[in-house]
């Protein structure tokens, strides 16, 4: 057994938050050093605790600290996984990750509801609670551990083991072919126009494409090839016809028999 968990295990024998330790043991794969910042992590601030010095605190500035450390850690991930990819994918899988619904499924499943001290009323109110308490976690561990331990533990025990890439990759690229479903389905016409192609400050390629349904402007985009252009305005097309309306009347008065 390596020594640093020796040590820990002995720690355990005069902690006081004995099942806090194990818990965070299990979810992060570290022994605390320091559990001061785990017990802060589970205070939502329905339910703020006094701290030595006689102030009140929360978790919200443990939250602050691990949304930037999972917003770096991520970026950096994906950076590295998908050489390929351009920065609106980039950003866009970063998004998915990071976002409030999806923190908090990953709160849920790891059961930190059983472990943050809420008022009742609140904690049945608000759904992001297990989110953004994770989001302090991260800060727990950050402050506890360092960056690089804190980087495994997003990239191990959250990324890998809470997301399928592949999946999220076809999410991205899918949406040009659930367009064309669509109008296929409502027996709409469709047409990507390139409406402007030009190079960036760093020399490269950038094209723009329109999609026209029914004859119709639904939306524009820009890419770095015609395929991430294609797929970019297609996701617009989709928002609005599920957002608009009207618009989606308009476009469905155009089908053909």
């Amino acid at each position: 057994m390596p020594l640093s968990n020796a040590i820990s295990l002995i720690k355990l024998l005069f902690v006081k938050d004995k099942e806090l330790y194990v818990f965070i043991h299990r979810i992060t794969g570290y022994y605390p050093r320091d559990i001061r910042p785990y017990q802060l992590a589970m205070v939502h601030r329905s339910k703020p605790v006094k701290m030595h010095d006689g102030r009140w605190a929360n978790n919200e500035r443990l939250e602050y600290l691990g949304d930037a450390v999972l917003d770096t850690v991520v970026a950096d991930f994906l950076y590295s996984t998908f050489p390929g990819k351009h920065e609106g994918f980039l950003t866009s899988t970063r998004a998915k990750i990071v976002q409030r619904e999806s923190l908090n499924r990953i709160g849920n499943s790891l059961h930190l509801d059983s472990h943050v001290h809420a008022l009742m009323h609140t904690s049945s109110h608000n759904s992001y609670i297990c989110g953004n308490a994770l989001e302090a976690l991260v800060g727990a561990v950050y402050l506890d551990q360092g960056y690089q331990r804190c980087r495994k533990f997003i990239i191990n025990r959250l990324i890998k083991k809470h997301f399928d890439l592949n999946d999220l990759v076809k999410t991205e690229q899918n949406f040009k072919s659930r367009l064309i479903e669509w109008t296929q389905k409502y027996r709409i016409s469709i047409e990507y126009e390139l409406v402007d192609s030009y190079t960036d400050a760093d020399k490269n390629p950038v094209f723009r494409t329109a999609v026209i349904l029914g004859g119709i402007y639904a939306s524009d985009a820009v890419g770095y090839s015609k395929k991430e252009s294609h797929q970019s305005a297609s996701k617009k097309a989709l928002d609005r016809l599920q957002h608009d309306q009207q618009f989606c009347e308009q476009v469905l008065a155009t089908a053909t028999n």
